[in-house]
């Protein structure tokens, strides 16, 4: 089970503008990343999936998109996460979970579904809005099915909606309220759910097929987590606590237990948040509480956001108050939270930043994604004395970002060829992050040879 979310309606963030970021986190191993534009030409007419027998013809016409893919792309793209040319954003996927009262029902079709590995690929070049988004990925799910439980977000200008998979055949999505924002940990999360509101979709037999089974345990109402989702040991140590510390660092009461299983899905933040905030909840683990595994007396009790096996993460912005054309905001960085920084590149490009795009399979601390774990790798073994450096180098990296950025906008307007433009503002952001990053590097190397075994 791997992955967090967090989604802010747009007034709910500092700026009113729409976010959704999503951690993408793997097993105990190395699993390169690669920051790409998919240019049109390049998108696949006819696609196959690698994990099932999926087959289908796509549409003509896709729209330019940026994402994040496994450099080895031998098991599927895995795209995770990005931005197309009509400034709709989608991050997939955050693995879920259910029970076996739905799988009895509707099994995952595990011979020709589809799934995380394809659903950036088959919905985001082709869509213009993030409601239309989630109705083609709703609308392929019905008719394909899928092998896994999965949630799926999207955002336009305007809107953020959150999407989770039931079963192998149905799904329901939620419009997240404007001033509202999740946190979504490995479980099912959307609670009580109206299927009459114009702020929720769902499969068409949904609401039908529940009451014809006698899934929903509450007498009024429909809490899709309690009907579609599993009340475990396991959600209580390894999802429960993350959505629990998250809450609390954004203003809600949330208690003292962080193993609950009936915390909310919405939530009201005490002050507007903005891309910093999202950054600090997901290099979080568990500071200020027992359950930090840097010292804390229930350290390793419960799963922290940040682990060494935090990929990527991605906060996708379209803000508001800017031009379109440079609106759309593709924040990234690689490695675990805890040791890296965000990169405001911008997504109306051609072509991504070397040190992004060009990762391989051989380690090389001259690419963003190998310098972020060299840091992790030393960094953990040394925390408490390199904490705020790290933190010294994750301000300079952004903040150097924003000064791009604001240059950037303001000369946009003038540029005839404003993509070329906007790919070399994204390779001057590169360039500050892996130099801010090399600096910190030396830092740690610094430290851990003050603090060898073999000195005399």
């Amino acid at each position: 089970m791997l992955c967090t979310t967090i989604l802010v309606g747009k007034d709910a963030s500092l700026d009113h503008t729409p976010l959704i970021a999503r951690q993408e986190d793997y097993g105990n191993a190395f699993n390169p990343q690669s920051f790409r534009v998919i240019l049109p030409q390049d998108q696949p007419r006819h696609y196959a999936s690698k994990t099932t027998n999926f087959i289908c013809d796509l549409p003509e016409n896709p729209l330019r998109y940026t994402s994040t893919p496994d450099v080895d792309s031998s098991a599927g793209v895995f795209a995770a996460g990005g931005i197309n040319q009509a400034n709709v954003a989608m991050t997939a996927t955050e693995s879920s979970t259910t029970n076996s009262r739905i799988l009895g029902l509707d099994p995952f079709n595990q011979e020709s579904g589809i799934g995380e590995e394809d659903f950036v690929t088959l919905v985001l070049p082709y869509v213009q809005s993030a409601r239309e988004g989630v109705e083609r990925l709703g609308q392929l799910l019905e008719q394909y099915g899928t092998y896994e439980a999965n949630g799926i977000a999207f955002a336009d200008q305007d809107e953020v909606w959150f999407l989770e998979t039931i079963g192998g055949h149905r799904w329901a999505a939620v419009r997240i309220p404007d001033d509202a924002f999740v946190i979504a940990p490995n479980r099912f999360n959307i609670t009580d759910f109206d299927f009459e509101s114009a702020t929720t979709l769902a499969s068409p037999d949904l609401k039908d097929w529940i009451n014809q089974h006698d899934l929903n345990p509450a007498d009024d109402g429909y809490n899709l987590r309690q009907i579609c989702g599993s009340r475990t040991y396991r959600d209580m140590r390894y999802n429960n606590p993350r959505a629990w510390y998250v809450q609390k660092l954004f203003g809600v009461e949330t208690g003292a237990d962080p193993t609950q299983m009936d915390l909310p899905f919405i939530c009201h933040p005490k002050h507007r948040l903005a891309v910093e905030d999202i950054k600090q909840a997901m290099s979080s683990h568990y500071q200020g509480t027992p359950y930090d595994p840097y010292g804390g007396e229930k350290g390793g009790q419960v799963r922290s956001i940040a682990l060494n096996r935090n990929l990527e993460l991605h906060v996708l912005e379209i803000r508001a108050g800017v031009a379109p054309e440079v609106a759309a905001v593709h924040w990234l960085a690689f490695g675990p939270n805890t040791f890296n920084a965000l990169v405001p590149f911008y997504a109306n490009v051609t072509d991504t930043p070397s040190a992004y795009r060009d990762t391989s399979g051989q380690y090389d601390p001259t690419k963003a994604y190998w310098l972020a774990h060299t840091l992790a790798a030393i960094g953990d073994h040394h925390y408490r004395a390199l904490a705020p450096k790290v933190e010294a180098y994750e301000q300079t990296v952004t903040a150097l970002g924003r000064q791009l950025q604001a240059a950037a906008d303001a000369k946009a307007a003038g540029e005839a060829d404003l993509p070329a433009f906007l790919t070399q503002v994204n390779d001057q952001m590169a360039k500050a992050a892996v130099e801010e990053g090399t600096k910190l590097l030396g830092d740690c190397v610094k430290e851990a040879f003050l603090n060898e075994h073999l000195q005399f």
